[in-house]
């Protein structure tokens, strides 16, 4: 079984365990913020992923969100990094837009992952060979009109950045088409890769590596460009991020860099 095959399974799997519990009463806990929830769905599911990487990899290094899992990458070597439910907040209001992730990683460079969002019946994969969606082959937009372009702001972790993230809402507003907010990091990179939409952008430093290694390579590896707020390839410790269609990326970068100088 390849690390694809097992992104694969143990995220499908997962995301089964997750949607049992979906549109039932949970019980529901905070974390760090009255908007950051933990339900036991995620951690019956986060455990049920475990296990699968565990069955092929006993040795495997985990890096989840919940429970005592490692928290960050590893500095070098293989790791699987585990978004049990990616989305929380509308998996709680019982929103469709929420999803279960896991990548693989070797050496900080991802190498296959799955996104599963049962609720919508969309299943991303992507490797070297490129992105699926639902096993066809897909693609970023080709959209290069600027007043045309969609953008989906992702991200926001905290209130003492609302002022900023207010300021990057303000700015894209005036400067594209549209706007869209999904509350879902990994669907709306998802949504980036097969087209849906044009960019996904946020501010934020040092961004959760289960929030956005998977949905940062699908984008790459559907002919997406993501890169820091500064135009940088994107790593797992960038400042910000950036992931476009490509066509106007480094106008993207730049709107987007503004709000925070």
């Amino acid at each position: 079984m390849t690390r694809q095959d097992t992104t694969f399974r143990a995220a499908v799997e997962g995301a089964t365990v997750a949607h049992r519990q979906f549109r039932t009463e949970l019980d529901v806990e905070t974390k760090d913020s009255k908007m950051d929830f933990v339900t036991q769905a995620d951690t019956d599911t986060q455990q049920r992923v475990i296990e699968i990487i565990k069955d092929r990899y006993p040795e495997a290094t985990i890096v989840g969100e919940e429970e005592d899992e490692r928290k960050s990458l590893p500095d070098d070597g293989n790791a699987w990094v585990i978004d049990p439910i990616d989305g929380t907040t509308n998996f709680v209001r019982g929103v469709h837009l929420w999803t279960t992730t896991v990548a693989a990683v070797r050496d900080h460079e991802t190498v296959a992952a799955t996104t599963v969002a049962p609720a919508l019946d969309d299943v991303y994969t992507v490797d070297s060979n490129g992105t699926m969606l639902n096993g066809e082959q897909t693609a970023v937009s080709m959209e290069t009109d600027p007043e045309q372009f969609i953008v989906a702001p992702i991200l926001r972790y905290g209130s003492e950045r609302d002022e900023e993230f207010g300021n990057l809402l303000r700015g894209l507003i005036r400067q594209f088409g549209d706007l869209r907010r999904f509350g879902c990091a990994q669907v709306t990179l998802g949504m980036v890769a097969s087209g849906a939409i044009d960019a996904a952008v946020s501010t934020q430093p040092e961004p959760n590596p289960w929030d956005t290694i998977a949905g940062v390579y699908l984008v790459e590896q559907a002919g997406g460009t993501v890169t820091d707020i500064d135009g940088t390839r994107w790593t797992p410790d960038a400042e910000g991020i950036v992931a476009t269609n490509g066509t106007r990326h480094d106008e993207v970068v730049e709107h987007v860099a503004q709000t925070v100088r």
